[in-house]
């Protein structure tokens, strides 16, 4: 059977378009930003509890992703999660008193750090920590203290 190359080149075409968009797909899904400039500032926020808070997880403010989180470290002297967040440089007037949250896209959703802007006039700069923070809730703790409640009734 006798196909001309002129098929053959768009079959071929359409194979690496397919295997292309695939690979987008599966950056986008792992959120690796490997291409994505790391200009801007870091700050520091302290959590007692981080949840599933991953590194590359997303940094938002109402509602906007201005960061990511760059790292999670244990403090040796507090027993705290120290996470620095990586925020980018248009977003450099963030007030001192922003309060930090982790939170749930969803009901299983992916966890991230939500922002919350006070009102001072003093802004944040690199490497700065953010005092007011919010730790995660976490599903098994909340239900057994509930089941923990109940039995006591």
């Amino acid at each position: 059977m006798y196909v001309s190359r002129t098929a053959e080149l768009w079959v071929g075409l359409f194979v690496l378009a397919g295997i292309a968009s695939l690979f987008a797909l599966a950056m986008k899904v792992s959120n690796i930003a490997a291409f994505q400039s790391a200009d801007g500032y870091e700050i520091v926020a302290r959590f007692q509890n981080i949840g599933g808070l991953t590194e590359r997880a997303p940094v938002t403010l109402g509602g906007v992703q201005i960061g990511r989180v760059k790292s999670i470290e244990l403090d040796q002297q507090t027993f705290q999660a120290r996470v620095i967040l990586a925020i980018a440089p248009d977003y450099n007037n963030l007030p001192e008193d922003t309060s930090a949250s982790i939170l749930t896209s969803g009901l299983l959703g992916e966890q991230y750090v939500g922002l919350e802007p006070g009102g001072m006039d003093a802004t944040l700069s690199d490497g700065d920590e953010i005092m007011l923070t919010q730790s995660a809730l976490v599903l098994e703790k909340i239900i057994s203290q509930f089941l923990y409640q109940t039995a006591s009734e």
